[in-house]
C-alpha cells in the first residue's frame, strides 16, 4: 500500500515527520511526501491557478512546494503521476473540528484528495498550553488508527476527519475512540482593539482574542470527544 502524505504546517514539521513514522509502521507500506515549503495553516482549500508553482525534490520520495496543501495533492496525483491508495493529511499541530474543518488545510488535503477518488484521512492533535507534545507517541497512535481506518470502506465523496486528544506525555494505550459528528456550535469570536501612533482616521487595528479552549461543546461532537481526553473519529462527506 502506498500513502501520499501532506500537511498545512509545512515539509519539516514534526508533525509530517510523525505520519511517515506511522506509516513506517505498518508492514510493507511506502509512502511519498508532497508538502508546503512553509506553513500553509488556515488556508482553507485554496489553489494556486495563476502563478507559478515552485516544487522541490528533496529525495527520491520527499518534495515539498511553495502551493497549498491542495495544490500538493493535485500536484502530487497530476504533475508527478503518485498512484497512492491513501491519502494522508496531518498530523496538524493543533485540533481542526467543528467549524475549523472548512478552513483548515490540514482537510484541504484530504478533501481534494476524495474530490479526485482517492480515499483520504485528515489527523490533527488538539493542543494544550503547557503540556508537551509526546510525537513518538502520536506517531505510534496515528499507526493504530492508519490500521483501523483503512480496512474501513469509504463512499465517493467521503473521507475521514481524526482528532486526537492532548494528555501528559508518557507511555499509554491508544486512547478510546469515538465517533462524532462536526460541532455545529459558532466559535467564541472577540477582539481588541490596538491603539497604534500612525493609525489614520476611521482606521481600527483589530487583534483576534478568542481562546479555542474556550469555545462551546455539543454533546456527541468532534468537540466534546476530544475535549474529554478521546479520540475522536469523524466520517465527512464532501
Amino acid at each position: 500500500m502506498h500513502f501520499l502524505i501532506t500537511n498545512d504546517d509545512g515539509v519539516h514539521a514534526p508533525g509530517i515527520a510523525a505520519m511517515a513514522d506511522a506509516v513506517s509502521l505498518i508492514p510493507g507500506a511506502t509512502f511519498t511526501i508532497v508538502a508546503p515549503s512553509s506553513e500553509r495553516s488556515q488556508c482553507g482549500h485554496s489553489l494556486t491557478t495563476h502563478h507559478l508553482l515552485t516544487t522541490v525534490q528533496e529525495s527520491d520520495n520527499r518534495y515539498h512546494t511553495s502551493g497549498t496543501p491542495a495544490d500538493c495533492v493535485r500536484i502530487g496525483l497530476f504533475a508527478l503521476g503518485i498512484r497512492p491508495d491513501f491519502v494522508l493529511s496531518g498530523v496538524n499541530a493543533g485540533g481542526n473540528m467543528g467549524q475549523d474543518i472548512p478552513i483548515s488545510g490540514t482537510l484541504a488535503g484530504a478533501r481534494e484528495a476524495a474530490y479526485h477518488g482517492v480515499p483520504a484521512i485528515a489527523v490533527s492533535h488538539y493542543l494544550i498550553s503547557g503540556i508537551a507534545l509526546d510525537w513518538p507517541r502520536v506517531a505510534r497512535w496515528t499507526a493504530q488508527l492508519l490500521g483501523e481506518l483503512i480496512t474501513q470502506p469509504l463512499a465517493d465523496g467521503e473521507l475521514w476527519n481524526v482528532n486526537l486528544p492532548h494528555l501528559p506525555p508518557g507511555e499509554r494505550e491508544l486512547p478510546e475512540r469515538i465517533t462524532t459528528t462536526p460541532c455545529r456550535l459558532p466559535l467564541n469570536v472577540a477582539y481588541e482593539e490596538v491603539m497604534v501612533d500612525d493609525t489614520s482616521p476611521g482606521h481600527r487595528r483589530l487583534k483576534y482574542t478568542a481562546r479555542y479552549a474556550d469555545r462551546p461543546v455539543q454533546p456527541g461532537s468532534d468537540v466534546e470527544a476530544c475535549f474529554g481526553g478521546r479520540i475522536s473519529v469523524s466520517r465527512l462527506k464532501l
